[in-house]
């Protein structure tokens, strides 16, 4: 069983459960779906950043109070900022599915989630050796709405980004992204290959959480 395929059934909330021969073919056969239909897209920039104070940091024009990002960008010089989708006809699968199907819909959400986040791993890695030739270490990614990383700021980000006009990645008035299947985050870029703090699972400590990872 591959990386994508034990995150999509993780986020169906199995945890430590044997899947069932059923769902997992269900979880296999909306892999092949997503993968003829995902418009997988990134885009990124650069900014320098600055950290005045604890809780408080600046990247470029965008001031961010948040104690959780401030720690993880500690000792950092730049910022990456960026874009991910899998773009509308995702979107326009899972609707589909939604009025059809619901339980291949719920699988299928589960799905395009774990093909979201293993194309920006594949990215950020090649990003990581590219940046390591020019001398800077990544840290790991960080999106508003984790943490006290408000997500109020996904705007922000969208807009210097100029993600619409370049991906087709916009933003609700709710602060929800559009197409669903997207994400913003925020990588540090510093010159020195520092031990990075815990996250995720990893620093949680709720253990008899359905979606825990390992």
């Amino acid at each position: 069983m591959n990386t994508r395929t034990k995150e999509a059934i993780r986020y169906l909330g199995y945890g430590s459960r044997a899947v069932d021969d059923k769902t997992l073919a269900l979880v296999l056969e909306s892999f092949d779906e997503l993968d003829r239909v995902a418009e997988k897209r990134i885009i990124y920039r650069i900014f320098p950043l600055t950290a005045p104070e604890t809780d408080w940091l600046r990247i470029d024009n965008l001031k961010i109070h948040s104690r959780n990002l401030s720690r993880n960008l500690r000792g950092c010089e730049k910022a990456v900022l960026l874009g991910a989708t899998l773009g509308i006809q995702t979107d326009r699968l899972l609707k589909r599915y939604s009025y059809t199907d619901m339980a291949r819909a719920v699988v299928l959400q589960a799905c395009a989630a774990a093909v979201l986040e293993e194309n920006l791993d594949r990215w950020q890695t090649a990003l990581k050796e590219q940046m390591k030739e020019e001398g800077y270490y990544l840290r790991p990614r960080f999106s508003p709405g984790y943490g006290d990383f408000s997500i109020e700021h996904q705007g922000e980000i969208l807009r210097m980004l100029d993600s619409a006009k370049r991906i087709g990645l916009s933003m609700t008035g709710g602060n929800m992204l559009a197409p669903t299947k997207s994400v913003t985050a925020v990588i540090g870029m510093g010159r020195n290959d520092v031990p990075c703090p815990a996250g995720g699972c990893e620093c949680c400590g709720k253990d008899d959480c359905l979606y825990r990872r390992g």
